[in-house]
């Protein structure tokens, strides 16, 4: 095998997302299933919000220039009432949250500001302040401008204003046919009986999980056989998928063929070898309509890279307009050795703008322990040997919203 010639971190983010395609298929779902899928078409205000003039507490509705008067009370207009009131000078109308604001009023003030009031009088107070929690037809939305754009990724906030406009069906983007699929003898699934020379499995179920996490699916569909001529069969099945994400085989080992059955696939590799420490040999690729993502083997490198690199790639080709990590400032606890040459991505705990480097930065690429230990990662340059104490840095906290452009994220 050829040796690996490496790309700098930074072009392998930009080579990857360059090339991405994105995908056109939508389709409608109710809005109680649409948590976490992406808009594939802006969507209007049909009714303004609110649709008309209302109280935002209980209280009394009245003109401002009565401060300090006794109003007569007309009448209680509750939530719901089709109202058509109207007030003149000294009068007011006694009202409930959301009730229809009588023609005429400016103002609202709460039952327990004012001075006195019975079933007939009510008394102001002389401090009013014209328009208090009076919500106007509208402020929030008004009738036929934008209120969601094609590629957000839908919350519950969102769903909540969708559905007081009345929408009970969205379009969306479909979401991608996703493969997982991992490489190596040693390997034994964990229902299976592994000895002390194999392990057991577990970068397939962390990758799906982590989809999962981030409202994608995926399938776990095997280990890729162990000679190169099995592996070229097993994958020419994969050309139905959207992506295909896989681990290990990818390095200069005598066993690792998988890069070579993904090429005699008709794979365009984009990329192979990145000058990064953890995960040297990822490699991206387009396999015909397939993006292809192939991870280092160790599982602390697999999660990390498939984190950074991967999750971007797939929000882009599902049809999201945010993809790019953005990141926090943070100060350096203590400090910590880097491999000065290439790019670090280093473990970490982010409280109250403090960050923490997991275990000094001494821990393996197979370890799983610190993942589970950490809340955010950094990245440093390739000039860099020491991150400082009290340095200001960079930090991407893990479940960080994504946003529409790109950051320097590197320290």
């Amino acid at each position: 095998m050829k040796k690996l010639t490496y790309l700098d971190y930074k072009d392998a983010v930009k080579t990857s997302l360059e090339n991405v395609k994105i995908t056109q298929k939508v389709e409608y779902i109710p809005l109680e299933n649409a948590i976490g899928r992406i808009l594939s078409s802006d969507i209007n205000c049909k009714k303004n919000m609110p649709a008309f003039n209302n109280s935002a507490m209980d209280g009394f509705a009245f003109k401002a220039s009565d401060a300090g008067k006794k109003l007569k009370i007309l009448n209680v207009i509750f939530a719901g009432d089709n109202s058509i009131a109207k007030i003149n000078d000294g009068e007011c109308y006694k009202i409930m949250t959301g009730a229809m604001i009588p023609d005429g009023a400016d103002t609202i003030i709460p039952v327990e500001n004012t001075i006195f009031f019975n079933d007939e009088i009510m008394e102001l107070p002389q401090n009013i302040r014209k328009g208090d929690h009076y919500r106007v037809k509208g402020e929030e939305y008004e009738e036929g401008i934008s209120i969601f754009s094609k590629g957000e990724v839908i919350n519950s906030g969102m769903v909540a204003i969708l559905a007081s406009q009345g929408i009970t069906m969205v379009e969306v983007f479909v979401k991608l046919n996703i493969a997982v699929l991992s490489t190596g003898n040693e390997l034994k699934e964990p229902w299976e009986n592994a000895e002390d020379y194999q392990i057991y499995n577990s970068n397939s179920y962390a990758i799906t999980s982590m989809l999962k996490e981030h409202n994608f699916e995926a399938s776990y569909i095997g280990v890729i056989p162990d000679t190169l001529e099995d592996s070229i069969k097993f994958i020419e099945n994969l050309k139905s998928y959207d992506v295909v994400i896989t681990t290990g085989g990818i390095s200069m080992g005598d066993a690792d063929f998988v890069a070579e059955a993904f090429t005699k696939n008709g794979l365009e590799v984009l990329f192979h070898g990145v000058n990064v420490k953890p995960g040297r040999p990822t490699m991206m690729g387009m396999m015909d309509n397939t993006y292809v993502m192939a991870m280092p083997g160790n599982p602390l490198t697999a999660l990390i890279n498939t984190y950074l690199l991967s999750l971007p790639i797939i929000y882009k080709s599902s049809g999201a307009s945010n993809y790019y990590y953005d990141f926090v400032l943070a100060k350096n606890n203590k400090e910590f050795k880097v491999k000065k040459g290439r790019a670090n991505v280093v473990l970490g705990n982010l409280v109250n703008g403090e960050f923490t480097v997991t275990k000094e930065n001494k821990y393996g690429s197979g370890m799983l322990a610190p993942l589970t230990l950490s809340n955010c990662v950094m990245i440093t340059l390739d000039n860099k040997d020491f991150v400082n104490e009290d340095e200001i840095i960079k930090v991407i906290p893990f479940g960080l919203k994504l946003n529409k452009s790109a950051s320097n994220i590197y320290n």
